[in-house]
Formats: structure tokens, C-alpha cells, sequence
């Protein structure tokens, strides 16, 4: 049957919510039939009005009032568009009812989500349920982790085909952390024994690549880069999980595949003390009272203003090696955790709404389930990818 929208935006009156509708207000084309959703009628409309200020057809935007813990109205919701984008963090709380229903629906299904075990126990219920249906179960569709997934893509199409090749990213940022970031971070530190479980329960039972092919994210070492002129700290982040991934779905990565995930760091000692900080914040996170107080610094929905914003950037640099070729490459852009992570999840919901796109089904990465299409996107959009130099 027909669906009366094709994109939903779930979490529409939270911080990232909101820059996301109004990306959505600014750029979806005239025929988009999109909603705002979340659990405050009173809230959605006022963000509507705000909208309609400066777009008057947003007056006309359908609100569709639903909250994460009841099932029947998120399949409700699912049922009623064909593209379904959540802001609503942290996922492991709040997300697992929607994937549900998506998958169920053969509703696409994007979120922000930078928590490993949220996206693994997805994998492990609703993959099999997704490929059923059709549906696009697309994670970590902001900052955390398209830039660096389709940074290794483009990274790689620069490379021969058919030859092992070995990509490292280095990622810049001046900006702070959403409140929801830092929650959703803070929530997995306290879950290592969780997390660690659900890695090796996915593992178990996701197929190996096809065709003998190897592909590997191990957390590499502490380093001087003379070629960035920084020192690389290892960044145990989901980013490399989803390069990994899509690495093992898509042949052109090659037979033999290898991704490794940096910090780019200038000083040697704001690398000691950085790392010396995200131990401290790990052990603290063990502690529920510490993990507690330590999440009031940035409370979930909340963020700097739009002259702060308007400052931040981000820059994650890629070098790639195989077949005797060595390239540089660079993914560039402004505020990561706020402005370009709405910008990415808008352009993605419009992309997997009205782009043509490879034919896949169940938990696909942002590289698999959009590739070349969200590249484009997002450079139409002023997210940066170049090629800095060839060797």
C-alpha cells in the first residue's frame, strides 16, 4: 500500500533533531512528503512554527506524536513512510523498539548511534528480519561514522583493484561533543563486559566475506606521523567497526583489506594527557554515581550556539597504499557534532528516499547501502572529499 510520507524524522524537537528539520525544511525538494515525530505534541509544534518562520510551507507539516517505549505507535509509524530517521539517543535505551519496527515494516531505518553493542544486538535480532522485508537498517549515519566510512571508500576507489590495500584515517576536530554523544559514550564505557559479549556473539554468527577475502581494523599503536606532522593515538571508536564492515561487503575493497583509526594530535603531550583524560573518564563511567555526574557537564539535547558552531570544523585525512600506488586523501568539514551531523543525516534520508541505489537488505553500512550516491550528496552539500596527493 501507499505510505503517506516518504521520510520521518523521529526526535524532531531535540538539538539535533531540530537542526535536522530545518535542513530538511531548507533542502528536501518540493514533492518530499516528510513528518516530524517524538514523544511532545506541544513541542513539535512549536518547532514547526519556528520553521514555518522562515519556510511558510512548513506551516503544513504533518506531526505525528509517538514515544520510544510504546510498540504499536512506533510500528505505526514505520508503517506509514518509507524512510525513518531517528535522533533519539542513547540507543541502547531508546532505539531498539524502532529498529524493530522498521525491519518488521520493510521501512529504511537511519539513526546517529556510535554505540558498538546497540549495533551489534541490532544485527543479531532484526538483520535476519530486515533482509526479509527489505528494509535498510543504517546506523551511525552523522559524524560517528560517515566521514570516515565513505573517506575510506573514496580512499580505496583511488587505489588498483584486485591487490591488497592498507588505509589509515587521522582525524582533526576543533568542536565539542553533543550531549548526546557524550551520553551514548558514557553509557558504553559502562558496559565493557556488555559490549565485548556482543562483538564475539555477532561474530559468531555473521557470515565471513565471500570469495577467501580478509579484511581487518586492528586498534594500532601510538605513533609519530612525519608524513601528518602529528602524533596518532588510537582511537578505539566505532568508526573502524564500520569501515571494517563495509570493507567486508563491498569486493572492490580488495582480497586482503586493513583499516587502522587515529587521532591526530600535534603535541606530544595533549596526546599523553588526552589519553590520560579518556582513561580517567573510562574508569569514572564504571561507577554509576560517577557516570552520573560526569554526564550532567552536557546534558543530552543541549549545544553550543550557532556563532560557536559556526567555528568548529573537522578534518580526517586518509592515507592508502596497494599496488605499489600511495594516496592521500581528506574528508573535510564544519562543526562535526551538530551542524554537519544533522546536514549528513538529512542528505542520507533524502538519498536512501529518491536516489538509485545498489539492491541491499538488513544492517548495511552508509558505504554499502549509498556509496557514490552520499558522496556526491555531501560534496553537493560542502562536506569536503579530495585527493591531496598521489604517489
Amino acid at each position: 500500500m501507499p505510505r503517506p510520507y516518504d521520510i520521518v524524522l523521529f526526535g524532531a524537537s531535540g538539538f539535533v533533531g531540530e537542526l535536522t528539520a530545518a535542513y530538511l525544511a531548507e533542502h528536501a525538494p518540493a514533492d518530499c512528503r516528510w513528518a516530524l515525530a517524538g514523544r511532545s505534541l506541544t513541542k513539535l509544534e512549536a518547532l514547526r512554527e519556528r520553521l514555518a518562520k522562515s519556510r511558510p510551507e512548513c506551516a503544513e507539516l504533518s506531526l505525528v506524536q509517538a514515544d520510544s517505549a510504546d510498540s504499536d505507535a512506533l510500528r505505526e509509524l514505520a508503517r506509514s513512510t518509507r524512510v525513518l530517521a531517528t535522533t533519539v539517543g542513547p540507543y541502547l535505551r531508546y532505539g531498539e523498539g524502532l529498529v524493530a519496527a522498521c525491519a518488521e515494516a520493510g521501512t529504511d531505518y537511519l539513526d546517529l548511534a556510535g554505540e558498538p553493542e546497540f549495533v551489534d544486538r541490532m544485527y543479531l535480532g532484526y538483520d535476519a528480519v530486515a533482509r526479509r522485508s527489505g528494509a535498510r537498517l543504517v546506523h551511525s549515519c552523522g559524524f560517528d561514522s560517515v566521514p570516515h566510512d565513505l573517506g575510506a571508500y573514496f580512499t580505496v576507489r583511488q587505489l588498483p583493484e584486485g591487490v591488497p590495500l592498507r588505509v589509515d584515517g587521522f582525524v582533526r576536530t576543533g568542536a565539542r561533543f553533543s550531549g548526546g554523544t557524550f551520553a551514548s559514550a558514557l553509557g558504553a564505557m559502562g558496559r565493557g563486559r556488555q559490549m565485548l559479549r556482543a562483538a564475539r556473539e555477532r561474530r559468531e554468527a555473521e557470515p565471513r566475506p565471500e570469495g577467501g577475502r580478509r579484511v581487518g581494523a586492528p586498534l594500532g599503536v601510538p605513533h609519530r606521523s612525519g608524513e601528518l606532522g602529528a602524533w596518532a593515538v588510537p582511537l578505539p571508536t566505532i568508526d573502524a567497526q564500520v569501515v571494517e564492515r563495509s570493507a567486508a561487503a563491498l569486493e572492490r575493497y580488495g582480497p586482503d583489506f586493513r583499516y587502522r583509526h587515529y587521532a591526530a594530535v600535534k603535541w606530544l603531550p595533549v596526546a599523553v594527557g588526552g589519553a590520560a583524560a579518556v582513561t580517567s573518564v573510562v574508569a569514572l563511567a564504571q561507577v554509576p554515581a560517577a557516570r552520573r555526574w560526569l554526564g550532567s557537564f552536557i546534558a543530552p539535547g543541549t549545544g553550543p550556539d550557532a556563532e560557536l558552531r559556526a567555528k568548529s570544523w573537522f578534518s580526517v585525512r586518509f592515507v592508502g597504499e596497494g599496488g605499489g600506488r600511495r594516496v592521500y586523501t581528506e574528508v573535510s568539514g564544519g562543526d562535526p557534532g551538530y551542524g554537519e551531523t544533522a546536514k549528513i543525516l538529512a542528505e542520507a534520508a533524502l538519498s536512501l528516499a529518491f536516489d538509485e541505489l545498489p539492491g541491499t537488505a538488513g544492517q548495511v553500512t552508509p558505504a554499502v547501502a549509498m556509496g557514490d550516491a552520499l558522496v556526491e550528496r555531501l560534496q553537493g552539500a560542502g562536506i569536503r572529499f579530495r585527493v591531496a596527493a598521489v604517489r
